[in-house]
């Protein structure tokens, strides 16, 4: 247990927590939405610091991160808990944990992640899998040893950050996948239970910071997949972020509270696709369906074919020095 970063003390023993943009005002005895931050007679406390529920070493290209380090691995670990409750969660098991539940997970310290990322030859640590925004306080002194040994910091995310919180990381974290779930504020009430709005700002924050971004949309039948819908998504990244920011059309499978849903037809994610190049996207991603061709990476320009994959495995990288080498654009991303 480690007292808390990101936080007021307000009357009455309750506190103001302002790590996330939930900023929950938490009783004494009681928790934030996440549940794994605490309140203690006045003093918030980080249930999950070195509490660690997953550790494993991924393709960089799980995260899903297709233009950071191509065909790297990347050192990945996880705590219990979430500060959203998205319906279709596929990581439940250990995102949704009940509010006065004992926290679990096997102690590990900032030095040993460190050690552990570089003797398995990973290039970068990935805080993934549940929120690295709820375990930030352990995420925060692991990235900056991380960024000491050499190593790229990337945080796969629901971007619920708070500005304080991520301009303290900024110099340490080089890349994030953030997920832009929908676009419509009832999609984000209903299935998510969080805000469109307070999505939208932080990734713009994120591109602000100077952080590397790619977006993922897990598109789901009947509930984020209007053509209007997808526009508007498209449309934000380009006006926003920029047409070379790489946007993930994923494949949704029934899982958690959606298990009435089908799977997503490939062509919805070609429709999306679509979508995206006509916004004038460059870099637009089908994913969870292998061997479809939706995750090759393409010259913007000559529109040659440079990184073949499938899956999560790279067939076949033609980049050469950050850039096309049959017509000389450049690719964006790090260490492409």
């Amino acid at each position: 247990m480690k007292e808390a970063m990101f936080y007021e003390r307000e009357s009455d023993s309750r506190v103001r927590c302002g790590l996330c943009r939930h900023r929950c005002l938490i009783g004494d005895g009681a928790r934030g939405i996440c549940a794994v931050r605490e309140n203690r007679g006045g003093t918030l406390y980080s249930l999950v610091y070195g509490k660690l529920v997953a550790e494993n070493v991924d393709p960089i290209e799980k995260k899903p991160l297709f233009h950071v380090l191509p065909g790297t691995k990347s050192f990945s670990i996880a705590t219990v808990g979430c500060n959203f409750h998205c319906h279709h969660c596929q990581n439940y098991t250990i995102s949704q944990v009940a509010r006065n539940a004992p926290v679990t997970g096997v102690p590990q310290s900032p030095e040993e992640i460190v050690e552990k990322a570089l003797a398995t030859g990973c290039r970068s640590i990935a805080y993934t899998y549940t929120e690295p925004t709820i375990f930030f306080e352990f995420a925060y002194d692991t990235a900056r040893l991380a960024r000491q040994a050499g190593l790229l910091n990337v945080f796969v995310t629901n971007g619920y950050i708070t500005k304080e919180a991520l301009t303290a990381v900024a110099p340490y974290l080089d890349a994030a996948n953030i997920d832009l779930k929908g676009f419509t504020d009832a999609f984000y009430r209903d299935y998510v239970n969080a805000r469109l709005s307070e999505v939208l700002d932080s990734i713009i924050e994120y591109r602000k910071q100077g952080i590397w971004i790619e977006l993922t949309t897990l598109i789901i039948p009947g509930l984020n997949d209007a053509d209007g819908e997808l526009k508007g998504i498209a449309s934000f990244i380009a006006d926003n972020l920029g047409a070379d920011t790489p946007w993930h059309v994923t494949q949704f499978y029934p899982t958690y509270k959606l298990t009435d849903r089908p799977r997503t037809p490939v062509e919805t994610l070609r429709r999306a696709r679509d979508i995206g190049k006509a916004a004038g996207l460059r870099y637009v991603y089908e994913g969870n369906v292998p061997g479809e061709g939706g995750e090759n990476t393409w010259c913007p320009s000559c529109a040659t074919l440079l990184i073949e994959r499938y899956g999560y495995l790279i067939e076949k990288n033609r980049i050469e020095d950050g850039a096309c080498p049959d017509c000389g654009t450049a690719i964006v991303g790090i260490g492409m």
